[in-house]
């Protein structure tokens, strides 16, 4: 199977750049990302093979089809780091932004079904303990709901049993992020706030007009806040009960994505069940939710230290897959790290770039570094398809060193004046809209 190197399209998401809709907003020029944590790694210090492979899939566009391929979107677009992309919008699939319509003809022609129905990006974190899966809990096995993401919704080749085993292992390795605000059982830290102690105890009350029900009894403090389950509350179907773990930072809420806040949560609730709650009674628990859904150090600045850490796990992929003489694995990673490679260049703006002065020499020489190691990589692949596996198997040294003695010293180097260096950042899209303004203005000929 041959897969092509992506390049990332970065801002203005229009024109023939991409087939995605004018004002498709992707936030692939973020600084800032949240946080993953990994359980494999707090367990046993290291990431497996299949997990890291499972990223790197996760992480590619090679993996989908149609229009997600040409427009670069990856499962990990909707899911940064394996949590949601508040700010994913696509125009006429999201009703606003952390919405997607996934029945619709633009990503699968099978798929539409001619109703506007976006529902949440669902963040990933701690995704081994929420089963079933979607939105609708449509599915009991995650395998098979992969699958049908892929294959179904993206209109992507069917996975081979590798990789879609591989993909499963990655989700179910991501980890929710510690809270301190939570002990054993769920129960709220010794140094919680009274108001959270108030709300706590809210939670735990039966609901006045049914003594069976309560906040608590669907989402259960010592099973990650659910029950497995799937209920009717009243908003426009049935739906399986969502985890409030590091929710503070997965809006907005519910299915359809209605709420933007747990405020206006707590108030739909209060009203749907008649729970009478007076105004202290909806600020404690707001205040309990938000502690339950806390985390610690939510989001990261993002490095080229960060980008290449990833880069380097995705490639360690080949070792393996060249030894067994996996063609699908190494054709596949050559096209996930080159377009990381690609996406990492992007990041350091080359000569005459809007907004941006200074460091030339090392801009340019870390964008040189990148494009050679492209082409190493491309070399690997290329040895490796023509069944030259000891040719691949060299190939593949001489990018380890070229990554480690090249590419990460001038990436360093480059790093003041990259577009990770906020002022930068802000000032090449801000020259960016300006053009685009100024475009907009121009008489059509």
């Amino acid at each position: 199977m041959a897969f092509v190197l992506q390049h990332a399209f970065a801002f203005p998401v229009e024109g023939v750049q991409t087939p995605l809709p004018v004002g498709t907003e992707l936030d692939d020029d973020a600084i800032d990302q949240p946080r993953e944590q990994f359980h494999s790694e707090a367990i046993e210090g290291q990431k497996s093979y299949l997990v890291k492979l499972g990223n790197m899939a996760f992480n590619t566009p090679a993996i989908l089809g149609g229009t997600a391929l040409k427009g670069g979107i990856s499962c990990g677009t909707c899911h940064i780091n394996g949590t949601s992309n508040s700010k994913l919008f696509i125009p006429a699939l999201s009703i606003r932004p952390g919405s997607f319509d996934t029945t619709s003809s633009l990503f699968n022609p099978k798929a539409e079904n001619f109703v506007l129905d976006p529902v949440r990006v669902p963040s990933l974190r701690g995704a081994r303990y929420l089963a079933p899966y979607g939105n609708d809990g449509r599915k009991e096995s995650l395998r098979d709901f992969v699958r049908t993401v892929i294959v179904d919704e993206f209109s992507g080749p069917d996975p081979s049993p590798a990789v879609l085993n591989a993909i499963v292992a990655y989700i179910e390795d991501i980890d929710f992020l510690p809270n301190p605000r939570i002990s054993i059982g769920g129960k709220l830290a010794a140094d919680a706030s009274e108001a959270e102690r108030r709300g706590e105890a809210l939670f735990n009350k039966p609901f006045p007009h049914d003594a069976n029900l309560s906040c608590a009894g669907c989402h259960i403090p010592s099973a990650a806040f659910v029950d497995n389950k799937r209920h009717d509350v009243g908003s426009g179907g049935i739906y399986k009960t969502p985890t409030l773990l590091n929710a503070d930072f997965n809006a907005p809420y519910f299915h359809d994505v209605r709420f933007t806040t747990l405020d206006q949560v707590v108030d739909y609730f209060d009203r749907s069940f008649t729970l009478g709650y007076s105004a202290q009674d909806r600020a404690d628990m707001v205040a309990y939710l938000k502690a339950i859904g806390d985390a610690a150090q939510p989001y990261e600045h993002i490095t080229t230290a960060i980008l290449l850490q990833d880069i380097f796990d995705f490639a360690s992929t080949l070792g393996t897959a060249i030894r067994a003489h996996d063609n699908g694995i190494i054709a596949l990673t050559v096209a996930a790290v080159g377009g990381n490679l690609n996406e990492l260049m992007d990041r350091i703006p080359g000569q005459g770039a809007a907004g941006v002065s200074g460091g030339e020499r090392e801009r340019d020489a870390a964008r040189n570094s990148v494009k050679e190691a492209v082409a190493i990589l491309e070399r690997v692949g290329s040895n490796a398809a023509a069944g030259n596996y000891d040719e691949a198997a060299r190939e593949y040294q001489n990018y380890n060193h070229f990554i480690s003695l090249a590419v990460q010293p001038a990436i360093s180097r480059a790093e003041p004046w990259s577009l990770l260096n906020p002022a930068i950042h802000d000032a090449h899209y801000a020259a960016l809209r300006q053009q685009l303004e100024f475009h907009h203005k121009q008489p059509a000929k």
